[in-house]
């Protein structure tokens, strides 16, 4: 069930009313206040009081929309209409929030709201790239085909980014081990080092020993501050993110930070094409596709060379020729582009490049794996040789002076 702010009149009085209702849809609130005697003058969904957990429980998972874009697809083909073709899917999904959204979206059908604008009213649940795809196959009666051209672009992209992350998730996991290690041996081991030396006078500890025992005692004592000061660090630096200064250092950084700088970049360039490519291949205006995946690209500088790109192509400049030179392009993207304006073919030359900078991403992530590793073992062992040292160390020099003695 849905929360919906009102403002509502009521029928009886005349004043106006402010209150909550609890609904699965607009059109399900709005029968339910007048049965209340309300006639309401504004509804809007209620984001208000809701927790982290239910907002990731009402999320709609990308598997379900790809599922939902390949039932209708099915549907629509084999001639069903519309309206029952949503029913049917709404009827089959196993996911409680699509199918909130999907029901949503039979009554705005049904009331005479095109498909696309239905679906434009969940923009959490489909995105701009969505609906432009819908929109233009209902324009040109191919809906069947953008819808499953939409589930190949969502399958397509949910498997990049799984594996961009997959390849992330081993070196994150063996750093945290590292710390927690380390941070255990600082301020549990060590200590028991000093208490040996106390009873000693003048023995004195190694340099490597003593400079760790003082992190250990600031560690020990004062580790409110410590966490106080991560916790500043960590909120800061997420707010600052979020600045456009933020946004633009970080992808700078993804951009051209080894060893992922090459991954990203190539990453980006799969995405762009094959974005572009699903929009074209539906019939959208070249002008809209750059605009959609300009904001679809997720990266400030990439997204910014596009709409550079947008301003010369109004002005008359093919598209390859407006990305040509461009920083923020690798140079395959506006060559292949020449030859699909020039043979006529954009959207088959942007599906091979988004095939082609896909396997290049495959290959990249197998490569930083295979450098990674090592490069984390050899981190590992520093940092083990560190601390066995500092432990072991006084003890052999303890061991020594007992011989000489």
């Amino acid at each position: 069930m849905l929360t919906y702010n009102v403002i509502a009149k009521d029928a009886a009085t005349g004043d106006k009313v402010h209150t909550q209702v609890q609904a699965d849809s607009e059109q399900t609130a709005t029968k339910l206040l007048k049965d209340r005697g309300l006639s309401p003058l504004e509804i809007t969904l209620s984001h208000e009081g809701s927790s982290l957990l239910s907002r990731f429980r009402n999320r709609v998972k990308t598997k379900d929309k790809i599922l939902f874009s390949r039932q209708l697809s099915t549907l629509i083909n084999a001639g069903l209409p519309l309206i029952q073709s949503l029913r049917t899917v709404a009827g089959q999904t196993q996911s409680k929030p699509l199918k909130i959204v999907i029901n949503q979206i039979i009554n705005d059908v049904e009331g005479g709201m095109a498909l696309s604008a239905a679906l434009a009213r969940h923009p959490n649940v489909f995105n701009q790239i969505y609906v432009s795809m819908v929109a233009a196959g209902e324009t040109s009666g191919t809906l069947d085909r953008s819808l499953e051209r939409l589930a190949m672009q969502q399958e397509k992209d949910a498997e990049i980014i799984a594996k961009v992350r997959g390849a992330m998730v081993y070196p994150i996991i063996v750093l945290l081990v590292m710390v927690g290690v380390v941070g255990f041996m600082i301020v549990k081991v060590l200590p028991q080092v000093k208490v040996m030396y106390d009873g000693l006078k003048g023995q004195e500890l190694p340099l490597v020993t003593r400079i760790l025992l003082a992190i250990s005692e600031f560690v020990t004592h004062y580790w409110y501050i410590v966490l106080l000061v991560l916790g500043l660090m960590a909120f800061l630096g997420s707010r600052w993110l979020r600045t456009v200064a933020g946004r633009e250092f970080a992808d700078k950084f993804k951009m051209h930070a080894p060893p992922f700088g090459p991954l990203f970049m190539k990453l980006y360039m799969a995405r762009f094409a094959r974005t572009a490519g699903a929009l074209v291949a539906s019939g959208v205006p070249l002008i809209q596709v750059l605009e959609i995946t300009a904001d679809a690209i997720n990266n400030v500088h990439i997204a910014r060379s596009i709409r550079n790109a947008i301003d010369k192509v109004k002005g008359g400049t093919a598209l390859s020729e407006a990305l040509k030179d461009d920083p923020n392009f690798l140079s395959l993207v506006p060559d292949m582009l020449r030859i699909g304006e020039q043979s006529g073919s954009i959207e088959q030359m942007l599906e091979r490049v988004a095939d082609y900078y896909e396997k290049e991403v495959d290959t990249q992530i197998k490569t930083i794996s295979t450098i990674i590793e090592p490069l984390l073992m050899v981190v590992l062992g520093i940092c083990a040789f560190i601390i066995v040292a500092a432990v072991l160390l006084p003890i052999y020099s303890l061991a020594g002076k007992s011989i000489i003695n």
